[in-house]
């Protein structure tokens, strides 16, 4: 509300930057808004990945920050709604489940691993169930088991990562978290469980969307955020003092068009 009321008396069309819920409650949507002082201002979309990048693929936002990289090749740059792609920055994942740990996921060598010995121990598991970056991960790690999630342990939240989170917690439940996200909810019961396989990392990428009519700022925007904007997300920290993002290698690069 307030960026349109900035975009009203200023006259300027705001920028729409849509991206998603773990942008935004880790933090580093905060850091992003902060920072950025415009021209333009910016109207900010948050919902799943999948929304964000079907909203983008219809035209209605300039620019995305999501992190499902098999839905940004299928829905924005195989068709060709990418203009610009720019690696932005990643965190991890974490499998986070009672302290307990009747799975006994905290011994298992990888996350794969892990997500079997939920599976045979009848979970719980709490999944967001909501076409986010974080359940297409988590997707892609039950089909890396060859298990199918049985509905008798496995419940879909169909919400964001901060609520299913809590509703894992109550349940005593496992799930997949985004670990800054999870970091800044505190007072939960859960626990890291399991977080060093490298297949936990979560990258996020930056696209510039591909319209008739380009925003005259949209670009400035995408620089901006890779550098000024990025340095801003890498200085976050977790409360153990580790960083919650670290830098993704690479520039902006143009798409070709199919």
């Amino acid at each position: 509300m307030c960026a349109g009321l900035v975009a009203c008396t200023s006259g300027e069309r705001p920028l729409r930057l849509g991206t998603t819920y773990t942008v935004e409650q880790s933090g580093a949507l905060a850091v992003l808004d902060s920072l950025w002082t415009g021209p333009p201002p910016l109207t900010t979309v948050v919902a799943p990945s999948g929304q964000i990048l079907r909203a983008a693929a219809n035209g209605d936002l300039d620019v995305v920050i999501t992190h499902a990289p098999s839905l940004e090749q299928r829905l924005l740059v195989g068709p060709g709604h990418a203009l610009l792609r720019c690696p932005l920055a990643a965190s991890r994942f974490a499998i986070v489940g009672p302290a307990a740990d009747p799975a006994h996921v905290a011994t298992a060598a990888t996350a794969a691993e892990a997500f079997r010995r939920i599976a045979s121990a009848g979970g719980p598991f709490v999944s967001r169930g909501d076409s986010s970056g974080t359940h297409v991960k988590e997707l892609a790690l039950w089909r890396a088991t060859g298990v199918t999630p049985a509905p008798r342990w496995y419940l879909e939240s169909g919400t964001d990562q901060a609520t299913t989170l809590h509703l894992a917690d109550e349940r005593r439940a496992y799930a997949l978290a985004d670990l800054p996200t999870y970091a800044k909810l505190g007072g939960l019961a859960s626990r890291i469980l399991s977080a060093a396989d490298t297949a936990l990392t979560n990258p996020y990428t930056l696209y510039v969307v591909r319209r008739p009519e380009p925003h005259p700022a949209v670009r400035d925007f995408a620089t901006w955020a890779t550098h000024a904007g990025r340095e801003g997300l890498l200085a976050l920290r977790l409360p153990d003092g580790t960083p919650a993002f670290v830098r993704q290698p690479g520039e902006c690069y143009a798409m070709a068009k199919p």
